[in-house]
């Protein structure tokens, strides 16, 4: 097996993100331009999606960090927006492309073209949740988003399951198609939450955090495959089982959650650096397919169904998040009171987070040879894909500034930190006084740990202040830019010493180790 196109595409998918990570620019679409670019190259080897890869090796865990990182109670605050989206805008996506999809190619059956709609109807919020991240568009906002990211490819794939079998020439009526798909989301749901819950307690019994963190990265794919199995939602299973443990992430020991953090966020950096070089790389082969095969035609007839579609596409979220939004306000004085109606501007910016991502094209490679008209159906799914990437991801930035979109929770967010910190300052220092009644306990460590727990009280207050830039540099930022200064020392002479033998590397490690965590603690709040 020649694993060297794998690491010049590794490799090179991560000097193209990290290169658009220092000019501020988003990668996404960046690398999808790249892969298109290299695609051409002769001599570039065939980077051919295979959909079970994806599905299993790339999204599987891509879902399941972000379903660790995001909050389960701003999920099940905000169930009712992102199930409309997640669930009801893809079924509402899937009608309407598949239905315009089946009017504009001539001899196109309808089940092929629900396909075709199945899927194209997941958006992949990844783009659009960094984007909104770095510009500050509002927490509710940003949790609808990952919400419906983390739900829509379970719904998209279950209809697109259903829509295969029906072009195939299964027989799967109506009911049937229900039974299917609610047995895939509840199923899926329960079997993510029952496995989370195991691990969850077995975890915590462990007391082992390289074994507690080896588990977590087996987790994902294990219950993918368990629920996979038991013909269920694998994805969905994910993500519930990724909501509980996360939820359940402060239980655990402080090296599991620290060496989670640095497992996950290393993986998403090569997973989605990845993902969109491959997107674009898939262009020469999606053509030859078409060409070599015995679907519509050649590409360029195709491509204006395309570029019509990817309008469909687009729209279907316009005319879906706004009725979704202000309708069941207006219906139920309730809610309206409950959850006032929001400033338009608001759903503008969710209607215009729909580009299309791997997920569109892995479902598109899992078309089975047996339904019509496949390798058009393939082509038109890139062609989406594509489009919207461009379309959304050179714009959506410009829409959220021009619109003024953004979250007011900074303030709410240090008074609420200040408060809480206070109160856990309070409780330190009540339960520092009760050990420091041991005869064997100097005073001297007992005033220097009540005046480390004073400073970070004060640091939490000092920023509901005046900015550093109006009121100057504060006692706390002071204490903490003059410590990193004295680690930044120490870590110096610790390397000298090492390097001129006088200490062994395993003594410079666990030194390292120490001055390095209190250096991330430092830095927290610059």
């Amino acid at each position: 097996m020649n694993v060297l196109p794998l690491i010049a595409l590794v490799l090179g998918s991560l000097a193209v993100a990290w290169v658009c990570r220092r000019r501020e620019v988003a990668p996404t679409l960046v690398l999808v331009v790249v892969g298109i670019a290299v695609s051409f190259i002769p001599g570039v080897p065939d980077f051919r999606i295979e959909p079970e890869v994806v599905l299993l090796l790339v999204l599987t865990p891509l879902l399941y960090s972000a379903a660790l990182d995001s909050s389960y109670l701003g999920f099940r605050a905000n169930i009712r927006a992102i199930g409309l989206l997640a669930v009801g805008l893809v079924v509402f996506t899937t009608a309407a492309v598949g239905l315009v999809a089946w009017w504009l190619v001539p001899g196109l059956p309808l089940p092929a073209a629900l396909v075709l709609g199945a899927v194209v109807a997941p958006p992949d919020a990844v783009a659009a949740v960094a984007v909104g991240r770095r510009l500050g568009l509002p927490r509710r906002v940003m949790t609808i988003l990952a919400g419906e990211s983390l739900v829509n490819d379970a719904t998209a794939l279950t209809l697109f399951r259903v829509a295969v079998a029906a072009a195939a020439g299964a027989g799967v009526s109506l009911m049937s198609g229900v039974g299917m798909f609610l047995l895939a989301g509840v199923g899926g749901a329960a079997i993510g939450l029952g496995v989370g819950w195991v691990v969850h307690r077995v975890r915590v019994r462990l007391a082992d955090p390289p074994i507690e963190s080896a588990l977590g990265l087996a987790v994902p794919f294990a219950v993918y495959i368990i629920a996979e199995e038991a013909h269920t939602s694998g994805l969905l299973a994910v993500v519930a089982t990724g909501l509980y443990l996360g939820h359940k992430a402060p239980e655990t020991g402080y090296a599991t959650r620290l060496q989670d953090e640095a497992v996950w966020r290393a993986s998403d950096t090569v997973l989605e650096s990845v993902v969109f070089a491959l997107i674009g790389l898939q262009l020469t082969s999606v053509v030859r397919e078409l060409s070599g095969g015995s679907g519509y035609g050649a590409a360029g007839p195709l491509l204006l169904v395309g570029l019509a579609l990817t309008a469909v596409a687009v729209l279907a979220r316009v005319a879906w998040v706004y009725p979704a939004t202000y309708l069941p306000r207006l219906v139920s004085k309730k809610l309206r009171r409950r959850d006032p109606l929001p400033n338009w501007r608001t759903p503008a910016v969710i209607s215009w987070a729909g580009m299309r991502g791997v997920v569109s094209l892995a479902a598109a490679f899992a078309i089975t040879p047996g339904v019509p008209y496949r390798e058009a159906l393939i082509f038109l799914a890139f062609v989406v894909t594509v489009a919207t990437l461009m379309l959304h991801g050179m714009t959506l930035p410009w829409v959220i500034r021009r619109l003024g979109v953004r979250g007011e929770e900074s303030a709410a967010d240090a008074l609420a930190e200040a408060q809480a910190q206070h109160e856990a300052g309070r409780a330190a220092v009540a339960r520092l006084d009760e050990l420091g009644q041991d005869p064997g306990v100097a005073q001297r460590t007992v005033d220097k740990l009540r005046y480390m727990a004073q400073m970070r009280t004060n640091s939490s207050w000092e920023r509901l202040g005046r900015s550093a830039e109006e009121a100057g540099e504060s006692p706390a930022a002071a204490h903490r830019r003059l410590r990193r200064e004295m680690v930044a020392a120490e870590r110096e002479v610790f390397i000298q010493h090492r390097d001129e033998g006088r200490i062994d590397d395993e003594v410079l490690r666990r030194v390292l180790r120490e001055l390095d965590l209190e250096e991330a603690m430092l830095s927290r709040d610059d």
